[in-house]
């Protein structure tokens, strides 16, 4: 079967000349295994950068809306922050295909915001700028070869899994806590699990590099307990979502009266 052109040239440019004409113009549907396998990590793959160019965005919504950020972990999105740099640093500079990384530069700018907006809501402006000049010196540092060798950045990316590990567990200890997930947008944290199992995949099939397959597995398991804990605690999200509108309210009104 024969695609025209401006079909057929984006269709090789995705899964490759091989496997298109395997596939497309052979339609080796049955035995080609390993470019069905390819293909399907390749649809993955765009379908994950493109969940997670909006995967925040209600999560955002939800902070803009409620004017709070009760029940976010600063400390968690820091640490993703800092360990999504550092995963997206090493896959730029080893060259691997941008499906395969791609939603970590989406996700990462997104997390600026929600960062941007807790020190906003909180009124801690001198905070949020040596927050965001921080992060950005750290994301300049780790692209600068001269100043991070390759061997140090592929320990700083066996550093990221128990880093990346380790930023959901604040937001999980939150949630114990209060026995709620706050202003977790319910959204995000689906996106995040399928997000993760599908990476698992794509990540073995184009990538096969150990250190990535082991933090996208651990990423799973811990996006999973998120999820687990949106459906536990489904009522007491609504609850405290409507007692943090009416805290920040009051808090407004009690500082026009100071004014």
């Amino acid at each position: 079967m024969q695609l025209p052109p401006i079909l057929r040239q984006p269709a090789v440019q995705i899964i490759g000349e091989k496997c298109y004409v395997s596939l497309v113009e052979n339609l080796n549907l049955l035995n080609d295994t390993e470019c069905i396998k390819y293909s399907i990590s390749k649809g993955l793959g765009l379908g994950i950068v493109l969940g997670g160019s909006i995967v925040k965005i209600p999560q955002i919504l939800t902070i803009l809306k409620n004017r709070s950020a009760a029940g976010l972990s600063l400390s968690s999105y820091i640490i993703e922050t800092l360990s999504y740099f550092i995963t997206l640093a090493y896959n730029m500079r080893q060259g691997n295909p941008f499906s395969t990384y791609g939603e970590m530069m989406f996700i990462v700018i997104q997390n600026i915001v929600i960062i941007s907006l807790m020190f906003v809501y909180s009124r801690q402006h001198a905070s949020l700028l040596i927050t965001l000049l921080g992060l950005g010196a750290a994301f300049y540092v780790l692209n600068n070869q001269k100043l991070v060798s390759a061997v140090l950045m592929s320990s700083l990316l066996a550093l990221t899994i128990p880093l990346n590990l380790s930023s959901k567990i604040p937001q999980i200890q939150t949630n114990f806590k209060n026995k709620s997930t706050g202003q977790l947008s319910v959204f995000t944290v689906v996106n995040y699990f399928a997000g993760s199992a599908a990476r698992v995949f794509t990540n073995m099939t184009e990538v096969g590099d150990p250190l990535i397959m082991l933090g996208g597995v651990g990423a799973t398991v811990l996006n999973g307990i998120l999820l687990l804990q949106v459906i536990m605690y489904w009522n007491d999200k609504k609850n405290l979502s409507t007692a943090a509108v009416a805290t920040t309210a009051a808090a407004q009104r009690k500082s026009r009266k100071a004014d």
